[in-house]
């Protein structure tokens, strides 16, 4: 916290204070350690101390910047912000089988290590493929599976193949993290609502699950219209999914002002390839080296952006175990077409 002019006294100094007042009290200069007003002493001492926690607790709670979790969402209620909830991933997967033959609502898939899924509709297979609908049974960012991964019926259904093709399944997203809440928060304090300048879009974009930071370009198409786009960091791959953007457009279109034509739109991954000779070398350096480039990224990574070469640099000087390296490749500046992002691509390590 930051300083309030005022000392919190120890349990030692309470101690203290409290023996003296005793002392004092009962008009003598001194009591042996097992003696009553010792006792006295330390056992007021003890519950003061107590007191003087709660208050450095509710001290905290006064101000969003420090609140702690029951207390933020409080501070964002009356500000209308809302803590984003989980939401449960949802797409489409193909599965071969024979013409006419359907995958009823309800019937389960499972992906190992994550969970199961369900279909949200039937779909009945013709020409030798049902596609079909499904939701993840548990809501979070673990549900967002990338194309062509695999899921297996939990029971065989006749004249179909036992495995599904995911063509895409996104929009899963844990429930927002204080931080991020505290952000948006701080965000709407500092940046009141103006009836739809870029400030209003931006935040109007990151209130939707998983949406972690946004771009806006006014007039993006002519005379009228915005462009926004968006990432989601707390995935494996940031770049928003066909469903992800239908949401966010959705949110937006119920925001925006009637005049306004809004085009959402997810950026171009531009996956930035490294090579780095370390000293010292070894597994733990290199993954403390590239949860630093990752943390670089997400901070200062945007579309159409620039990355500099000496921010790079640094990066990777503040890892874990790392005392010299040499950063072989890029050689210069990274910079971003517009519309495009850097992400992490494959990382050379040389020798």
């Amino acid at each position: 916290m930051a300083d309030t002019g005022y000392t919190r006294p120890t349990l030692s100094e309470l101690i203290e204070q409290v023996r003296a007042d005793v002392l004092a009290r009962l008009g003598v200069d001194e009591v042996l350690r097992r003696a009553d007003g010792e006792v006295q002493a330390r056992v007021q001492a003890g519950a003061l101390h107590s007191v003087y926690g709660f208050i450095d607790f509710l001290a905290a709670q006064i101000l969003p910047d420090t609140a702690a979790t029951a207390y933020l969402d409080r501070h964002a209620s009356l500000w209308g912000v809302a803590r984003k909830a989980a939401t449960a991933a949802t797409g489409t997967v193909t599965i071969t089988a024979s013409n006419g033959v359907t995958i009823a609502a309800g019937t389960v898939m499972q992906r190992a290590g994550v969970g199961d899924y369900t279909v949200t509709a039937n779909a009945t297979a013709t020409g030798g493929t049902a596609t079909v609908a499904v939701a993840a049974a548990t809501a979070g960012a673990a549900g967002n599976l990338p194309a062509g991964a695999l899921l297996t019926l939990a029971s065989p259904i006749a004249g179909a193949q036992s495995t599904a093709v995911v063509a895409a399944i996104g929009g899963g997203a844990d429930i927002e993290a204080d931080d991020a809440l505290r952000a948006r928060l701080i965000a709407r304090i500092q940046e009141p609502p103006h009836g739809g300048n870029a400030a209003d879009y931006e935040a109007w974009a990151l209130e939707v699950a998983g949406v972690t930071r946004a771009w806006v370009y006014p007039f993006h198409t002519g005379i009228g219209s915005v462009g926004v786009t968006f990432v989601c960091d707390g995935r494996a791959d940031i770049i928003p999914a066909v469903g992800d953007v239908a949401l966010v457009q959705t949110h937006i279109d119920a925001l925006r002002p009637v005049t306004a034509a809004v085009t959402v739109f997810a950026p171009v991954a531009d996956p930035l390839a490294l090579s780095i000779r370390l000293t010292p070398d070894g597994a733990a350096t290199r993954a403390a080296v590239e949860a630093e480039l990752r943390d670089f990224l997400s901070r200062e990574a945007e579309p159409g952006g620039t990355l500099y070469l000496s921010r790079l640099r640094e990066a990777i000087s503040l890892a874990t175990g790392e005392y010299r390296h040499d950063l072989v490749s890029p050689t210069d500046d990274v910079v971003s077409p517009a519309g495009h992002i850097a992400t992490l691509g494959a990382i050379t390590w040389l020798s």
